[in-house]
């Protein structure tokens, strides 16, 4: 038996190195082999009209260049998914090298739409002489006009045919844009609340967990610092959008808008209270069951539990 493992491991060993039972091919053999295989394989990609990317690298290094390859000797394909993963200052200097790669429409299209999602330009037939790469600048330029005064911004927009004069399709771009200040979107909103009315209405929160929803509500419509009206307007909004996507939830747990407004407010104080570093006595969680229960008495005592865990947990509702 023993005999019997030694003889397979050995010709095993044998057939590695290049050896066979009926004789044995030397290295230098093997090599040629492996040699004509690749040439080959290589005459056929040539044949078959693609670009030998292994010949091209190889090439380049018996050359000893030095730096990036030239991607005009790549294939379109692969030269503009190379690109794609450029911002568009360094997409702008790639263009002084490969013109006709970097300034290809489909690349400065990627650029808009995953900066700024949704444009009514977008919907629309392009006008004449119309590029993505001047529509990139034109928002770029319209967003900083924003950040600094979001009244001229947005006229900005609608003057350059960006963006349709109606509350929706504002509500829309705010959506799907992260490059604007939220302090001054706060304030754009605070005054525009037909614009928020919409924006609201924009969010999906059905089978969400209620801090996980307010969390999400809050990264796109940022809390005030300071409690008041617009807070009140916010969570107000919030509550009634939250049981609008989950009415099933509401009836199995018994809640209405007022309750979750309720539980929203409640679970803002807790954040305040668990992560302030001012706060040395923290609020337990009986203490919350406690006072949220005495202000909405058909919650479950599980639920309102639920709640104090992750907020524990996870952390802020509106950090």
């Amino acid at each position: 038996m023993g005999q019997g493992l030694w003889r397979v491991a050995r010709n095993q060993q044998l057939q590695q190195e290049g050896y066979s039972e009926q004789g044995y091919l030397s290295r230098e053999q093997s090599r040629r082999m492996a040699a004509n295989n690749i040439a080959n394989t290589s005459h056929r990609k040539q044949v078959q009209g693609g670009i030998d990317i292994y010949h091209l690298l190889k090439a380049r290094k018996s050359k000893e260049q030095e730096g990036f390859i030239n991607l005009e000797m790549l294939p379109p394909e692969l030269s503009f998914t190379i690109l794609s993963y450029l911002n568009a200052t360094d997409l702008c200097l790639a263009s002084c090298v490969w013109q006709d790669l970097a300034n290809d429409e489909l690349l400065w299209q990627g650029l808009c739409k995953s900066t700024w999602g949704h444009c009514s330009i977008y919907n629309k037939n392009p006008p004449l002489g119309f590029s993505f790469r001047k529509l990139y600048m034109q928002l770029d330029e319209g967003s900083l006009t924003f950040n600094a005064n979001p009244e001229e911004g947005v006229n900005y927009f609608m003057s350059k045919g960006i963006l349709d004069d109606s509350p929706k399709e504002i509500a829309k771009f705010i959506f799907c844009t992260r490059t604007l200040n939220w302090k001054k979107l706060r304030i754009y909103l605070d005054e525009r609340r037909d614009v928020l009315d919409d924006l609201v209405t924009l969010h999906n929160f059905r089978n969400q967990f209620l801090p996980n929803a307010l969390r999400e509500f809050f990264r796109h419509i940022h809390a005030p610092e300071e409690r008041g009206e617009y807070l009140e307007t916010l969570i107000t909004k919030f509550s009634h959008r939250f049981c609008a996507c989950n009415p099933d939830l509401m009836r199995e747990l018994g809640l209405s808008p007022d309750a979750v407004y309720v539980l929203c407010y409640s679970l803002i104080l807790l954040s305040i209270d668990l992560t302030s570093p001012h706060v040395k006595n923290k609020m337990s969680k009986r203490e919350f069951i406690r006072n949220t229960r005495r202000a909405a008495q058909n919650i479950s005592e599980d639920f309102v539990g639920h709640l104090y865990d992750n907020i524990y947990l996870i952390g802020h509702v509106a950090a």
